[in-house]
């Protein structure tokens, strides 16, 4: 077990908590060299992991091109893999691990009815349901894991490897000595983004019960939507608005001195969680909770999600189902009020400021 791969084409959540997989493998492989690819915009949730060797960074949009997606594949062939791990197992990744020459491929089984079709040495059966506090998605890559000969044990926590520079750095714009909570008024994709009258109504509640500073966290290129939100606020003098994280490793940065995270479910809960930060987590309707949940105690880490309100709404989540839920969820989510939320969140923060 000299060389190892792990691909992970998919967004930031995706990449942190598949890291999980270099960190087990170099704690029982000590010796082993890994490899980690994953699309260029998420490799900062990976910079200083002492567990990962190299980061191969890989545009989506360019992976997607066949004369891209052959170079690659020659590229992985001249590397000598001995093991390639393969947790999102989509198309790009599933051709790179069937012509890739590595004695053991891992991945998971295919949906669909053509099945594996020798994808991988090793096809993986995706879990029906969580085991484990960490949740399905954490467990599924363990479920990777347990194809290779010599585990003993896991660690299923993912981790982010700050410097001590990054550390020391002070970027959150307040002169106070009040404590910050980070908003998450977006999600990645629209379909994880609560109403924007329901984010300004949380934002609020928070500046009129609470004596902290409250940052809005957005991705650069979502400002426009970022600030119709902040139109809506009532409390604007509590909000720290245009100040942002530019990159994802900055984010980092301002997540580590904060204190609270209120977000949207997406890729900045991972990280928060990877912080040891405190987190209350909003979940789109068509989004799994048991598959994305994860280290929840209803105290540190709590939830909300439409379901736990309205159990009867919609009876099954199958994949399929929530495929259709994706494409159209805004109507379901009107339905998860800022008076369900106000309680939970309440408590929440009463416990962790």
């Amino acid at each position: 077990m000299k060389k190892v791969l792990i691909i992970q084409n998919k967004r930031i959540g995706d990449v942190l908590i598949s890291s999980i997989l270099a960190n087990n493998f170099k704690k029982q492989f000590p010796d082993s060299e890994i490899h980690f690819m994953a699309y260029d915009f998420t490799t900062g949730v990976l910079m200083n992991n002492p567990n990962i060797d190299k980061i191969i960074p890989i545009k989506e949009k360019e992976l997607k091109k066949l004369p891209n997606l052959f170079k690659k594949i020659k590229e992985v062939r001249n590397e000598k893999y001995d093991v390639i791990l393969d947790p999102y197992s989509k198309f790009q990744s599933r051709i790179i691990c069937k012509f890739s020459n590595a004695k053991i491929t891992v991945g998971n089984n295919s949906r669909k009815k053509l099945g594996n079709l020798g994808y991988y040495t090793n096809p993986v059966t995706l879990l029906k349901e969580k085991t484990h506090i960490a949740g399905k998605a954490i467990e599924d890559r363990i479920q990777l894991l347990k194809q290779i000969d010599g585990f003993t044990s896991f660690d299923y926590e993912p981790k982010i490897y700050l410097s001590e520079a990054e550390k020391s750095e002070k970027l959150i714009p307040t002169n106070n000595s009040n404590k910050t909570i980070v908003i998450g008024v977006l999600g990645s994709t629209p379909q994880k983004s609560m109403p924007y009258e329901y984010v300004a109504a949380l934002s609020d509640f928070i500046a009129e019960n609470f004596d902290v500073n409250i940052l809005f966290n957005y991705a650069p290129n979502q400002k426009s939507e970022a600030l119709k939100i902040y139109e809506l606020c009532k409390n604007k003098e509590h909000v720290i608005f245009e100040f942002n994280a530019p990159t994802i490793r900055d984010f980092i940065k301002i997540m580590n001195e904060a204190d609270v995270l209120v977000s949207n479910e997406g890729g900045s809960v991972h990280i928060a969680k990877a912080l040891n930060k405190p987190t209350y987590t909003i979940f789109s309707p068509y989004v799994n909770k048991d598959f994305w949940a994860s280290f929840e105690d209803g105290k540190f880490h709590k939830s909300i999600h439409l379901l736990e309100k309205l159990p009867n709404l919609y009876k099954e989540f199958s994949h399929e189902e929530r495929k259709e839920i994706e494409k159209n969820p805004h109507e379901l989510y009107k339905k998860l009020t800022p008076e369900m939320i106000i309680p939970e969140l309440n408590e929440f923060l009463k416990n962790n400021l």
